[in-house]
């Protein structure tokens, strides 16, 4: 039984957002080894009390994976999935954005390659290579084939994972779960707060004050000093990040899974006011938590998730209600294969310093050539990405 009157057709505006968010991260985290540019176009300091549109991205992601879950598990239902079946798809799929936030923030820092006894660009690789082996869509081969290659790619996990090793020798840990990670439980919270609120836009807006007063109490020092009542603490970074989520569900819901009696223009409206409800809770909580992506702050999420729903509910008019689409043909191929654009960037850098090639030189690493190089190389992902497409090689979880 479907939660909402959602159809099982892509939303193109939806796919644009997501397409455009992918592009302005690529194009960010070059931006972020650049010197000598705006304070705005980086990442604000974690007690500024103050955000960037870079501090936006994240949270961009949240939002749509947010958007994206009533069509997910009303397409699964649609394809017959019973209960367990669509409970085992959501527990696959965090598992797999848990693995992948894993591996990523290991290679990142903290390891000893001499005790590995390899380079971490070669053992890098080898994990990227293992997660296309995995989550790659095969073709023209048959189930059994695809089940064999996968438990090969899981077990080379396995084996890099005994293979890393840390600066002391010690075997690989969590140290965070990276942003796949942490998407991945905020993925996993939502979809049960979806499931339990049986798709009611109001159960899940009370849902989102729910996540926002969690926050709150895991900040008392009274809880942050409970033992019993610590788990409160250590999960309110991830009840703050189900909070953008949930955003982003109740969005589509209002969009999307409303009666059809409901006219476009009172849908706009709607968003709308909303939009307005986060920005107010947001201000009105701001003298007691100061806007911060690190610390994850309630207004933080709530001003994010207020800015996402107005881009978003413009994106929709442009797209799908004038419909000015041409241009969104660029994020398409981005749109449709969120995983592997993401890894790309990381597999160039990986490559590229296995090989001891630059691509990075000395001039291009401030000021406006340094913006220029960040642009250049968000837009030629996107073209790799294009023509990672046409020869059909798509990652999906």
């Amino acid at each position: 039984m479907h939660y909402n009157k959602l159809s099982t057709e892509r939303i193109l505006s939806i796919d644009a957002f997501r397409g455009i968010t992918i592009l302005v991260m690529i194009f960010v985290n070059e931006l972020a080894g650049i010197r000598d540019i705006p304070a705005w176009m980086k990442h604000m300091p974690a007690d500024a009390d103050a955000m960037s549109f870079v501090d936006v991205v994240f949270p961009a992601f949240l939002f749509i994976v947010g958007m994206s879950i009533p069509f997910a598990i009303n397409n699964r239902i649609a394809k017959g999935d019973s209960f367990i079946q669509l409970q085992q798809h959501i527990l696959f799929r965090t598992l797999g954005l848990l693995v992948l936030g894993f591996f990523i923030v290991n290679a990142e820092d903290g390891y000893n390659e001499s005790a590995m006894g390899m380079s971490i660009n070669l053992w890098a690789l080898l994990f990227f290579s293992m997660v296309i082996v995995i989550w790659k869509v095969y073709y023209k081969i048959s189930k059994t084939q695809v089940y064999i290659l996968r438990a090969f790619g899981f077990i080379a996990l396995i084996i890099l994972a005994f293979i890393y090793k840390r600066e002391n020798g010690e075997h690989i840990t969590p140290q965070w779960w990276g942003i796949l990670g942490l998407i991945g439980w905020a993925y996993l919270y939502s979809c049960i707060v979806y499931q339990l609120c049986k798709g009611n836009k109001l159960l899940v807006i009370v849902m989102i004050g729910v996540c926002t007063a969690l926050y709150i109490i895991g900040k008392t020092d009274s809880v942050q000093s409970s033992a019993g009542l610590h788990w409160i603490s250590a999960q309110r970074g991830n009840a703050a990040h189900t909070s953008i989520v949930l955003c982003g569900i109740v969005v589509s819901i209002l969009f999307f899974g409303e009666s059809k009696k409901i006219s476009i223009e009172k849908r706009f409206i709607q968003a709308f006011v909303f939009a307005v409800l986060l920005f107010v809770a947001g201000y009105f909580l701001r003298p007691y938590f100061k806007i911060s992506k690190i610390y994850a702050t309630p207004t933080w999420c709530l001003y994010s998730a207020a800015f996402c729903t107005l881009i978003f509910a413009f994106l929709y008019w442009l797209i799908d209600i004038k419909k000015i689409q041409k241009w969104t043909s660029f994020f398409k191929p981005a749109a449709s294969n969120p995983l592997l654009t993401y890894i790309i960037p990381d597999i160039i850098y990986y490559l590229t310093a296995l090989l001891g090639i630059s691509l990075f030189p000395d001039s291009l690493s401030y000021g406006l050539p340094g913006l220029s190089w960040s642009v250049f190389f968000a837009v030629a992902v996107m073209g790799v990405v294009i023509f990672l497409n046409k020869m059909k090689l798509k990652l999906q979880l």
